[in-house]
């Protein structure tokens, strides 16, 4: 139901910033009435979703902590220690990967986030690589749908992101596959982290939405006192 504000909020905006051409054609400052009209509609609904409760507190399961500044930008949400290795996690939602409408797409019908992707780095000291998974979460299960070695993210290039990935994960031998899901399950990597991490992404949809309309009424504003 959160989400699904946030959602309504900026599709309204669309439409609302979407003025018919004949009616822009007629307007003797065509320029100005739209930046007006995108200024108040952006401030409407920035103080609308302003006031929108958040979804009840949830802590992440230990041993995981939250990445400090991890909301305010793109990277890891949780990370971890284990056996001398550090484990970093990060989430998007399907949508991320899928347009809104496709089949698959994320949302139950209720503004629910119900299945999540995890991008699961295992690297060790004096090592630049690390082993990353790509996997798929649900409130019950998680799935694997990659494995490879890749650099580390903060030495992540287009040159290295194009090296050979290993093979689909499903095509490998069964033994190899229960193996790996073992691997990660050692490490915490599992429906445990749905609540938190779907909670997370609700918070940070709200932040991401509540920047957005700042900035650009923020841009809209200082053109319109430029002209």
């Amino acid at each position: 139901m959160w989400r699904r504000c946030l959602s309504s909020a900026a599709a309204s905006v669309e439409r609302r910033c979407s003025p018919d051409a004949r009616t822009l054609s007629s307007s003797a400052s065509s320029a100005a009435a739209v930046d007006s009209l995108i200024l108040r509609s952006l401030k409407e609904h920035y103080l609308e979703v302003s006031k929108m409760s958040p979804p009840p507190k949830v802590n992440p399961p230990p041993p995981y902590t939250i990445v400090k500044g991890s909301l305010d930008r793109d990277g890891p949400a949780l990370r971890r220690e284990y056996n001398g290795e550090e484990i970093t996690i990060s989430v998007m939602r399907l949508a991320n990967f899928l347009p809104g409408g496709a089949d698959g797409d994320d949302d139950d019908g209720n503004g629910a986030i119900n299945q999540l992707f995890l991008h699961v780095d295992c690297s060790k000291p004096g090592r630049e690589d690390a082993l990353h998974f790509l996997c798929g979460l649900y409130p019950d299960a998680v799935g694997i749908h990659s494995v490879c070695l890749r650099p580390k993210t903060d030495s992540l290039s287009l040159s290295s992101l194009n090296k050979y990935q290993g093979r689909i994960f499903q095509e490998l031998d069964q033994k190899l596959r229960d193996s790996f899901h073992a691997f990660i399950e050692a490490r915490g990597v599992n429906e445990s982290l749905f609540r938190f991490l779907q909670a997370w992404l609700y918070v940070k949809d709200h932040r991401n939405l509540m920047g957005w309309f700042k900035t650009v009424g923020t841009f809209i504003n200082h053109q319109q006192n430029k002209s």
